[in-house]
């Protein structure tokens, strides 16, 4: 495996318990995510949807998976349906318990030598790119990070099925992984901590290392229950968004933006922002799929601050909403639609930019461009056109 070039962060992810609570049957780490819990993989499992999310990653150079000794045949099965295997490293066999099992990945890493690690229970499939770019980014001011939602709920200690108190549920949080660390410090912590721990956070805690809280995912739950296979009907929100803008005259420009990034033209787009009508066919959509008007609504032109404003501003407090609307982003589908300049040759570069803003995977933006057969204005070359479509899913659907 080659990833020189790559930051030196690596992912550990803990595929070697039994999951008894999930039922009778396969590991639940080997089953399969039914309907709309797939996102978007058919057939996808626990295991697959969260080494996707890491190998995925731009910020992950390795994915360092542990695994129960009698289920070399399931995963090989489930790497198998992986579109790519390049950040895999060889797996290593667990031990009895979670704290076994993380330090024998985490000895097996060191000859890879990270810097830093993230450690994630495969029992988390919906993990997503925004959750483990704020763990990297919280380590960088403490030795870890742990993700974490604040409890919510009344908490009742009981004893023999009877009520004996109520707990104050200030400061109580719900930890989530992955939990990111520094990986020589963690290393120490795991070879010196007594058995019983229940998660890494606990180890590095009783290290005496410093961890930075950051905000969890709702959407990042564990699977532990039988019950957890079984999907929560929702219905999925679907916006549509189209934008047009005109050619300036020829000369004008060396490159113009689509899609977030500098594409080579030579005749700018008017307009009163940075004029990224790809960027504001998607906003749109996504306004669109809550029910929150258009980009004017929220970024009028009449307002000077939004004069050349790049538009990656407007897409990302578009996104913002969506996320406060309860909501997360599946797939977006783009078409510019125009003579030139030609997206062939940068639909690839420009699919990945958008999922990069968005936190999306990559396989979860299409990007396609069309011509009018030289009818109408887009044929006539006085401007290009854009249509998005967006499609999100409330939390509790995803």
């Amino acid at each position: 495996m080659k990833n020189a070039k790559l930051p030196p962060n690596a992912a550990l992810i803990v595929a070697g318990g039994r999951g008894s609570r999930a039922g009778a049957g396969l590991p639940k780490q080997y089953r399969t995510l039914p309907g709309h819990y797939a996102l978007g993989q058919p057939g996808q499992t626990v295991l697959g949807a969260s080494l996707r999310a890491f190998i995925a990653h731009q910020q992950i150079s390795g994915v360092q998976v542990v695994i129960h000794e009698d289920d070399k045949e399931l995963y090989q099965n489930v790497i198998n349906s992986l579109e790519t295997r390049d950040k895999l490293y060889e797996p290593v066999c667990g031990g009895a318990e979670r704290q076994d099992s993380v330090l024998a990945g985490l000895e097996a890493l060191q000859a890879h030598k990270p810097k830093q690690v993230l450690v994630h229970d495969a029992a988390r499939p919906f993990v997503n790119a925004g959750l483990i770019d704020r763990c990297l980014t919280a380590i960088g001011s403490a030795h870890g990070a742990v993700p974490a939602i604040a409890v919510t709920e009344t908490l009742k200690r009981a004893e023999a099925g009877l009520i004996t108190e109520t707990v104050s549920r200030d400061g109580l949080w719900r930890a989530q992984t992955p939990q990111a660390f520094n990986f020589m410090a963690l290393l120490a912590a795991h070879r010196a901590a007594p058995p019983g721990l229940t998660d890494d956070a606990a180890v590095a805690e009783l290290a005496g290392m410093q961890l930075a809280l950051v905000a969890g995912d709702p959407n990042n739950i564990k699977i532990t229950h039988e019950a957890d296979f079984t999907p929560r009907i929702a219905v999925p929100r679907t916006g549509q968004g189209f934008d047009v803008h005109r050619f300036d005259d020829e000369g004008t420009a060396e490159t113009v933006m689509l899609g977030g990034m500098p594409i080579p033209h030579n005749r700018r787009i008017i307009g009163h922002s940075d004029a990224d009508l790809v960027l504001h066919a998607i906003t749109d959509a996504l306004y669109g799929a809550i029910a929150e008007g258009d980009i004017g609504a929220h970024f009028p032109p009449s307002d000077a601050s939004n004069k050349d404003r790049a538009s990656v501003d407007f897409l990302s407090h578009a996104a913002e909403r969506v996320t406060a609307a309860g909501c997360r982003i599946v797939h977006i589908d783009i078409t510019v639609i125009g003579e030139a300049p030609k997206i062939q040759p940068h639909r690839t570069a420009m699919a990945q930019n958008i999922a990069g803003l968005l936190h999306l995977d990559a396989q979860a933006v299409s990007v396609k461009a069309t011509t009018t057969e030289g009818l109408g204005f887009t044929g006539r070359g006085e401007g290009l056109a854009a249509q998005a479509l967006a499609t999100v899913v409330p939390l509790e659907a995803s």
